[in-house]
């Protein structure tokens, strides 16, 4: 006779309302729950394919009673056809070399993830991430995550992506890099490179969180095709997006 542990409840909580971090003036609740022991991996890759993103050993979905504005959005790497100015992002950082490493934070990420904060994102609340939190967020991870590290010849770290493993894809969950070197579109290139990783892996998607139509910084996710966006349930090929902003209804 096999023993088998019983399985413990799963529970599903939502969070008190906050203020949105992606369109000034509303309020945002989550749904959440724990992603730990031995099923952890597989509650991630169905959670993901329902709309959900990991943050530490966390998974969370936007349950916002009057808003459905973010939209989970993710890349099909088997059609994927690059645009002329992405096929000119991949020229443009040919000598760039690529690395995926264990998810273990350095001094190094930390000092640019410090920089890429100031410079794009200064009123948020990463801005004020020390090295102690930023290192829970690559390290507190259940699941095979990796970050992928891009670099010059001369070895100086201009990017980064933290990237978890899915059984039908890569995750992108988050991406910085040197603003200094904005001729390279770095963020651009890290989701191109995840694109050919999967590709080269066998994994047909690439999940690039959520797509907020209304968001300026969210509108490079659009332009990755063929992409699907998850709708009622379902995911669905993304159309035209004025068609796709028509179809919103945000209360």
């Amino acid at each position: 006779m096999s023993f088998k542990p019983a399985r413990r409840p799963h529970f599903f909580y939502t969070t008190a309302p906050l203020p949105c971090p992606y369109v000034a003036g509303r309020m945002e609740r989550k749904v959440v729950t724990e992603l730990a022991g031995v099923l952890a991996e597989s509650l991630h890759d169905k959670l993901s394919k329902g709309g959900f993103r990991r943050s530490h050993n966390i998974a969370y979905a936007p349950v916002c009673p009057t808003c459905n504005a973010c939209v989970p959005i993710r890349v099909r790497t088997f059609d994927f056809a690059p645009s002329r100015t992405q096929r000119r992002v991949a020229r443009a950082n040919e000598e760039l070399s690529v690395q995926e490493m264990p998810p273990r934070a350095t001094l190094e990420q930390y000092t640019l993830f410090q920089a890429y904060q100031k410079q794009r994102h200064h009123d948020g609340d990463m801005a004020t991430m020390s090295f102690y939190d930023y290192r829970a967020m690559v390290e507190d991870t259940p699941i095979e995550t990796s970050v992928v590290e891009f670099r010059l010849p001369s070895g100086e770290l201009v990017g980064a992506c933290l990237m978890d493993r899915l059984n039908d894809g890569l995750s992108a969950v988050y991406s910085f890099f040197d603003t200094t070197q904005d001729a390279r579109s770095l963020g651009t290139f890290a989701v191109l490179w995840l694109i050919g990783r999967g590709l080269e892996l066998g994994l047909p998607f690439v999940y690039l969180g959520y797509w907020v139509a209304e968001s300026r910084k969210m509108a490079y996710k659009t332009k990755f095709r063929p992409a699907e966006i998850l709708r009622g349930g379902t995911w669905r090929e993304l159309g035209m997006v004025e068609d796709v902003k028509a179809r919103l209804t945000v209360g």
